[in-house]
């Protein structure tokens, strides 16, 4: 393409046209062949680069590429201790700062032995969290053991909240470093909710997934259970024997629902 001058860019984009009288690429390729019978023949991959470049950057000049920017040693000294104070600083940012490019400021990196590791956000845990836990596991070991409950009888049961703003996008976020940091954000799943999702487990069947257009409220929890659930999913001789399993959520343990059960 280095042939096309900026008259005969000019002319094929004269040649596409617009609105309702606009040619396809093929049809451009094959008059622009007609009209300049000396030169090499376009292709529609060419007519497609030069439209996109135009709609672009609103001209068709050839710029001449800039040669490369020597990065001097204190440049890249400046450049790793940033990462040193803040290893999550984005890699294209640094670029506009220091005025490089992206892939020079990895390459610095690179050189230096650091490279990008992904987060993994997790479940925010509170305080009392695992003295819960430890209590939940030796009272079901209780009821187990007196022959109160049977473990094909529990519905293991969880919910996730689906938010349209809030959350992290992991794939924009590197920590960089030599060694894997095993960089992890809690997530605070059970706030501005937009949309729960419930599903369960019993025996070797997964009930659900079941959704909730609207906030979980212990009225709502309950018609749940008492409709929704067994309607759905389970026999009303196998829903009344069922130990259910859930997660702690001010819904679920509501008065309303403890007096229901």
């Amino acid at each position: 393409m280095s042939y096309l001058t900026e008259n005969l860019k000019i002319e094929i984009l004269m040649m596409i046209g617009f609105g309702d009288r606009m040619r396809t690429q093929t049809e451009v390729a094959a008059l622009f062949q007609r009209n300049h019978p000396d030169l090499p023949p376009l292709n529609r991959s060419t007519v497609s680069k030069i439209e996109a470049y135009y709609k672009t950057h609103g001209h068709v000049r050839n710029i001449p590429r800039q040669r490369p920017q020597k990065v001097t040693e204190d440049t890249k000294l400046n450049i790793l201790l940033r990462y040193e104070e803040s290893p999550i600083t984005p890699a294209r940012q640094i670029a506009r700062e220091y005025n490089l490019c992206k892939k020079t400021i990895l390459k610095i990196l690179k050189s230096a032995g650091k490279r990008p590791f992904k987060m993994t956000p997790v479940q925010e845990l509170l305080d009392d969290d695992s003295d819960r836990r430890v209590e939940f596991c030796e009272s079901m070991m209780n009821f187990i053991n007196d022959g109160q409950i049977l473990p094909d009888w529990i519905l293991f049961s969880d919910e996730a909240i689906f938010t349209l703003h809030g959350e992290v996008n992991r794939q924009n976020c590197r920590y960089y470093a030599e060694t894997n940091p095993h960089w992890i954000v809690e997530q605070h799943t059970q706030h501005r909710a937009k949309l729960n999702v419930w599903a369960g487990v019993i025996e070797d069947r997964i009930i659900g997934p079941i959704f909730f257009d609207e906030t979980l409220t212990g009225d709502r929890y309950r018609h749940f259970l008492e409709n929704t659930l067994t309607l759905r999913s389970l026999q009303d001789e196998f829903y009344h024997r069922l130990a259910l399993c859930q997660e702690v959520n001010g819904a679920h343990f509501e008065q309303l629902i403890n007096n229901n059960k």
